[in-house]
């Protein structure tokens, strides 16, 4: 699993690592059981502070998505691809409606947004396959 951070984003990077784990066990990339990065270990990765990994692995463990076994390590809780697959779900769907909300706002039509989002659709795809 690679997780990447943004400095640049408005989103904070223990944010953005938590996300990128729920979106790998909603996606299936993670599954029930699989051990997660050492702390140390994915803050070496994503460069950013042990500090701000662990932050996000306690946000994590709050909202149902891993347990800390002590000892042996941060796992991912036998519930959480269903949970991360509701949450995921709820959270993009909320990003994308206030992208709409600015793309209406700035003047696009519907159809003009329905095409954007295809362009990217098939951008996305062809990503993918390649």
């Amino acid at each position: 699993m690679r997780i990447e951070v943004d400095p640049k984003a408005p989103t904070p990077p223990s944010e953005q690592i938590a996300d990128q784990v729920r979106f790998a066990v909603a996606g299936g990339r993670l599954g029930a059981g699989d051990k997660l990065p050492s702390v140390r270990g994915l803050a070496a990765q994503a460069l950013v502070n042990p500090n701000t990994v662990a932050r996000a692995y306690r946000e994590l463990e709050r909202d149902g998505t891993v347990e800390t076994r002590r000892g042996s390590g941060v796992f991912v809780a036998p519930d959480a691809p269903k949970l991360c697959r509701i949450g995921t779900r709820k959270l993009l769907g909320e990003r994308l409606a206030r992208a709409v909300e600015e793309a209406l706002a700035a003047g696009l039509s519907p159809q003009e947004i329905e095409r954007l989002v295809s362009r990217l659709l098939q951008g996305a795809t062809q990503e993918v396959t390649q």
